[in-house]
């Protein structure tokens, strides 16, 4: 990594008191509340130390667990940083059958979907295929939006599209039960939303729409002929090796070992409700990629070092617009970044599907990538206390007390967004 990057003291006295542990202690669920794992790298035979922070495990350790105390059944972490890797847990991956979360489960990853997308779309882009500032009508199978819109509106969130989910999701469980098992086609969710007004003039404004990514899904199957699901594993899956990755839709089924999610009633004293199966048909290329984090976190770092865009293109995804008034937070084409509070900039995406909150993001050059997942939703304060795990993941230290769920600028309690 770059020792610009993150620009402090590296924590030492936490890798030194985990650097012998090269596996999670065996131990009783209910006496242990998380377990921690450091892989170490093959020693530096010139003894050259970084100048870069460790990631503060202590840290992450306490925004897991607080997470779980907020009402997720479980959270995970999983920093790679370089040859080293760095893996906490704590809870349950199932809690009917009271099964341990560890980092190698499969999750939905709900919106970090947006940016395998716009990956797809990009090389399409670069194929000559597609023109980023031509109408996104041009390449539907039919003109149904505003003549306006462009494709880099779509990939950018500023289309002005209305997002369905508002509506939808307007009661959370009852929405979610109406559509979990219902197969959409492309058109009816466009359909729901361009029966309203736009939000703003086609690039005036951000202003984040599922319906956009949902779009992007619709052009991309219709430039290319072939399904979605195809062009996720020709063009990034397999060349990845990303085997634990895949686009689940509109089966219900998540194969292997997996974390099942929890989505909390609008009436917080009610029982969580498993929301694992379901078709995420609402979504789709909005929203229906499943993975883990170690795949995660070799998408996001293949991505920012040029692995799967051209140079030019990637360029114009990383060029970032602030979307807050604080201008930490920016979204480019289906990529956010976030300023830290030790400066460092970070790249990739948030996620919310019901059951599961995901954050996946990598430094800019791609040397340390972080997934934190906590496998419940539709709870601010997990959502807010989950993405503590940036500061605690890149800048090596704990969360900074200004980071409230105010700060999370696409989340509502009864809207899926990501």
């Amino acid at each position: 990594m770059r020792k610009t990057t993150l620009g402090a003291t590296l924590a030492s006295a936490v890798v030194a008191a985990l650097a012998a542990t090269t596996a999670p202690a065996v131990a009783s669920p209910s006496t242990v509340p998380d377990r921690r794992e450091v892989t170490e790298p093959v020693p530096d035979p010139d003894g050259a130390e970084t100048a870069e922070p460790a990631p503060d495990t202590e840290a992450l350790g306490s925004v897991l667990q607080e997470a779980v105390a907020q009402g997720a059944p479980g959270a995970l972490v999983r920093v790679d940083d370089g040859e080293r890797s760095y893996r906490l847990v704590t809870g349950e991956a199932d809690t009917a059958a009271g099964t341990r979360m560890d980092t190698g489960r499969r999750f939905r990853v709900g919106s970090v979907t947006k940016t395998f997308s716009s990956v797809v779309l990009m090389q399409l882009v670069g194929e000559g295929r597609v023109d980023l500032d031509a109408p996104a009508n041009s390449y539907l199978p039919r003109p149904v939006l505003d003549s306006r819109i462009t494709v880099r509106h779509l990939l950018s969130h500023r289309s002005g599209l209305w997002d369905y989910t508002n509506a939808m999701f307007a009661s959370t469980v009852p929405g979610f039960e109406a559509v979990r098992n219902k197969v959409f086609r492309y058109e009816d969710l466009i359909a729901l939303s361009t029966a309203h007004a736009l939000t703003n003039t086609p690039g005036a404004a951000y202003s984040y729409s599922n319906t956009n990514f949902v779009v992007v899904g619709q052009i991309i199957e219709h430039v290319t002929g072939t399904p979605l699901a195809n062009q996720y594993q020709q063009r990034i899956f397999t060349p990845l090796k990303l085997r634990n990755t895949s686009y689940v839709h509109p089966s219900t089924v998540i194969g292997g070992s997996f974390a099942r999610g929890y989505l909390r009633p609008d009436d917080a004293s009610e029982p969580l409700v498993d929301s694992t199966e379901q078709t995420v048909s609402w979504a789709q290329s909005a929203g229906a990629v499943v993975s883990t984090a170690e795949d995660l976190n070799r998408f996001f770092s293949a991505l920012v070092t040029g692995g799967l865009v051209r140079a030019d293109l990637l360029e114009q995804m990383m060029t970032v617009i602030p979307v807050d008034a604080a201008q930490t937070q920016f979204y480019g084409l289906g990529l956010r970044a976030r300023k830290l509070s030790c400066g460092v900039t970070v790249y990739g995406h948030t996620g919310t599907v019901q059951g599961y909150y995901t954050y996946a993001f990598t430094t800019a050059d791609g040397e340390r990538s972080m997934t934190a997942l906590a496998n419940t939703s539709n709870n601010p304060e997990v959502n807010a206390t989950l993405g503590g795990s940036l500061d605690a993941a890149f800048c090596g230290t704990p969360p900074q007390a200004s980071w409230t769920y105010a700060d999370q600028e696409d989340n509502a309690a009864h809207t899926v967004r990501g």
